[in-house]
């Protein structure tokens, strides 16, 4: 198959452990991109926290940022955003404040959170943006680019299975990793995003290769025509993807690249 597209998720796909990309990785990537593949980002992260990587890499396409909730190129210039309405990011806040779990809010590509917990600390080192205080909900006064929750997996779930009773088709509920419950608006998932991305490229799925890790990247790997699971991905992940593999501490992007793209 003559790939035309690569998206790739960034944390524990693209990314190592220690946050960086390696040299193999950035050669292969810049090597397919110099023979005329393109190459975008697939991320929940925000827009500013994945823009780095971007200018580092040279990509030009819009990248997908926010779950598919902002689509953006790295000049600056805006395809869509897709936010929570207000009175229901407030509903859910209201819903899950009581049980103690850490609230990441976004907008204007922004973090804000009402308390600088543990989490939230650690969450903000791990993405290089700062931390903006606001009370929630009453706060916030404006639609939400998403809103993120951190706490234990298994109180998470519980969260989860509540909040999609609740409020059904009106948002989208994943996990990007186990302590992580991102919630969207109902149509911001990566494979709507990257399905969007091909059409206006005049492309076709089949066309198209996805590298993922976590749950947040299902839909993303299934519309791909290869949807590759990195080697540390979650099992639902590997069983659905076309193929697997090394991990993201072993250059597993670029090896999908080097052997699909490249045919080294």
């Amino acid at each position: 198959m003559n790939y035309k597209l690569v998206a790739i998720d960034l944390d524990d796909t693209l990314l190592r452990t220690d946050l960086t990309i390696s040299e193999r990785t950035k050669q292969a990537i810049k090597a397919s991109m110099a023979q005329g593949t393109l190459v975008t980002f697939a991320t929940g992260r925000m827009y500013r926290a994945a823009l780095p990587y971007a200018l580092d890499l040279g990509l030009d396409l819009p990248l997908i940022t926010y779950q598919g909730a902002l689509v953006k190129y790295v000049d600056g210039r805006e395809v869509y955003h897709r936010p929570v309405a207000k009175d229901i990011a407030k509903e859910i806040i209201n819903l899950v404040k009581p049980t103690g779990i850490h609230i990441n809010v976004y907008y204007d590509d922004q973090l804000y959170m009402e308390e600088a917990t543990d989490w939230g600390k650690k969450y903000a080192n791990t993405v290089r943006v700062p931390i903006n205080l606001l009370p929630l909900p009453e706060g916030i006064k404006e639609d939400l680019t998403k809103i993120l929750l951190i706490g234990d997996s298994e109180k998470l779930d519980e969260i989860q299975t509540v909040l999609a009773e609740r409020f059904q088709d009106n948002i989208n509920l994943t996990k990007s990793q186990s302590c992580f419950l991102e919630i969207s608006h109902p149509q911001a998932t990566k494979g709507n995003a990257l399905k969007g991305l091909v059409e206006s490229l005049d492309l076709h799925p089949e066309q198209v290769i996805a590298i993922g890790d976590n749950l947040n990247d299902l839909d993303m790997l299934e519309y791909a025509g290869c949807g590759v699971a990195i080697g540390n991905a979650v099992e639902e992940v590997k069983r659905i993807a076309d193929m697997v593999t090394k991990n993201n501490d072993d250059d597993g992007v670029a090896e999908v690249i080097e052997k699909l793209i490249l045919g080294q």
